[in-house]
């Protein structure tokens, strides 16, 4: 398609209007992290990492930051196995209902965060309740693994398309048990799609506020939850510029890999 000078120009110009619109918040943030004053007077007065040394030494966004690692690490790790075992079967079995479980793997992820932040605590409350298991930590990753296995699905979903399943016949054939196929065969092709899902779902879980504020107890408080606690509180504002602008380097970084590893390529791109 050939395009004239005037529309190149207006689609740019609209490319940059996204952009601005999206990242110059963030950088806002980040400015205001090395703010001297308190009130974030504009322009800046002038620049400080007070802040930041505030935010080092305090102990509540340090325990919230473990949380939310925690969280993030367990949740992953729930995604990564269930979402991989539904991929498989969904992609490289035919059996009545595929499509209608495939839909019901993705529906989460669509779903507003407080129809599921509240479906899960009604569950809780019902199921683990009268086991003598109440809301902690446990409860937040169950949650957040609800709408983490979906990124891992549609990853090794796609994937799986890409590759044929005659590889792995051929290593049946060469004699090699179903152990060895995997290790050699079937792991090296969806490893980069594992590592993208995994890390998109350790950035979606180190995000999450909503489901969290249904599923954690009262113990429990993720970096998100601790920063919409202390949004309000005047002293704390500088201090939550810092943790915020931390937040958003920390969700840049598995998103960058993950975009990588999600290349066209069967292998992926490292």
């Amino acid at each position: 398609m050939i395009l004239s000078r005037r529309t190149r120009i207006a689609l740019r110009a609209a490319m940059v209007a996204g952009l601005a619109v999206v990242y110059l918040p963030l950088l806002l943030v980040l400015l205001n992290s090395l703010n001297r004053d308190r009130s974030f007077a504009w322009p800046p007065a002038g620049l400080t990492t007070e802040w930041w040394v505030r935010a080092w030494q305090s102990e509540g966004a340090r325990s919230a930051v473990l949380t939310s690692l925690q969280a993030g690490a367990g949740a992953t790790l729930v995604a990564l196995v269930l979402g991989t075992m539904t991929a498989f079967a969904v992609q490289r079995h035919r059996f009545f209902g595929r499509q209608t479980v495939s839909f019901l793997v993705i529906l989460p992820i669509a779903l507003p965060g407080i129809v599921t932040g509240i479906a899960l605590n009604a569950a809780f409350r019902t199921v683990l309740g009268p086991a003598g298991i109440g809301f902690g930590l446990l409860t937040v990753v169950i949650g957040h693994a609800t709408f983490c296995i979906v990124v891992v699905f549609n990853n090794v979903v796609a994937r799986l398309r890409r590759t044929f399943p005659s590889a792995e016949e051929a290593s049946a054939d060469l004699g090699a048990h179903i152990f060895q196929t995997f290790r050699y065969v079937t792991f090296p092709a969806v490893r980069s799609a594992l590592l993208a899902g995994g890390l998109l779902a350790f950035a979606l879980s180190f995000d999450e506020i909503v489901v969290t504020t249904f599923t954690a107890g009262p113990g429990v408080q993720t970096l998100p939850v601790w920063i919409y606690a202390n949004l309000a509180r005047p002293n704390q504002a500088p201090v939550v510029n810092v943790v915020a602008a931390v937040l958003v380097l920390l969700s840049v970084v598995p998103v960058y890999l993950a975009q990588r590893l999600s290349a066209d390529s069967p292998g992926g791109r490292l």
